[in-house]
């Protein structure tokens, strides 16, 4: 029988500790393939480098790096006729990633619009992420189980799971989105010459503890698989628009 066939993408970087201990619990029962960015492009979301040239490389057998982003990533490879793929992946997977992706970070994540980018055309993904202390291992081990799983049920809809593995996780389950409170701010400084620079974002975040949520289940040391939706209609204010627009003049 022939071996399934994975894409394996992330946003660390295809040098990164996760997506090796990734690529090593897939080849167990796949044939995987690497395609993955030059350098870490954490928080990139779903950008795709469409006014600048990238660049392939081949650092290694199935394995591919692109300067750029992680939807370029899988754009680049599934498109790239049989430079990269040598047909159709039954299969995405993005991570491990360094660094969870709870609640509001699904919007920001690299390692979740790689996921996402195949998902859109209709292949099966999954997205995991795991603490940069954890034991990358477990958690590939984890997500190695989850898509043997997944390839033994029949997908008839665009399907992006996103995995969150705790460090020493005690068991599985499904969730909804959590929510996560970050502690915003731009810190200006100025360099040895006197110009002005900035980092954005603050050091820490909090997380709420809402039933049934990923960071719920995080916060109890439990992994947590959620379902996430492509279609971003939001049909809970739809009425709200139709008597906006009535109020239109």
């Amino acid at each position: 029988m022939v071996r399934p066939l994975i894409l394996l993408s992330n946003d660390d970087g295809y040098r990164a500790q996760g997506i090796n201990a990734m690529r090593r619990a897939l080849s167990e029962f796949s044939e995987v393939i690497v395609c993955a960015p030059e350098i870490e492009q954490s928080a990139t979301s779903h950008a795709l480098s469409v006014h600048r040239a990238l660049r392939l490389f081949e650092p290694g057998p199935g394995i591919f790096s692109i300067d750029g982003t992680p939807a370029d990533c899988v754009y680049v490879a599934l498109h790239g006729k049989t430079r990269i793929l040598p047909r159709w992946p039954d299969a995405v997977v993005s991570g491990v990633n360094h660094g969870v992706n709870l609640g509001d970070d699904v919007f920001y994540s690299g390692t979740v619009a790689a996921a996402r980018e195949a998902a859109l055309k209709g292949i099966p993904s999954l997205a995991v992420s795991t603490p940069f202390d954890a034991d990358m291992d477990r958690a590939a081990d984890l997500a190695r189980r989850v898509v043997q799983a997944l390839l033994l049920r029949p997908v008839t809809t665009p399907l992006l799971l996103n995995l969150n593995v705790p460090k020493g996780y005690t068991a599985l389950r499904s969730a909804r989105l959590g929510r996560r409170i970050y502690h915003d701010e731009v810190d200006f400084r100025r360099d040895p010459r006197g110009r002005e620079y900035l980092w954005l974002g603050g050091p820490s975040a909090e997380s709420e503890a809402l039933p049934g949520s990923d960071t719920e289940a995080f916060d109890a040391g439990v992994a947590s698989l959620t379902s996430l939706s492509l279609d971003l209609w939001a049909r809970e204010t739809d009425d709200f628009l139709g008597r906006l627009l009535a109020d239109v003049v």
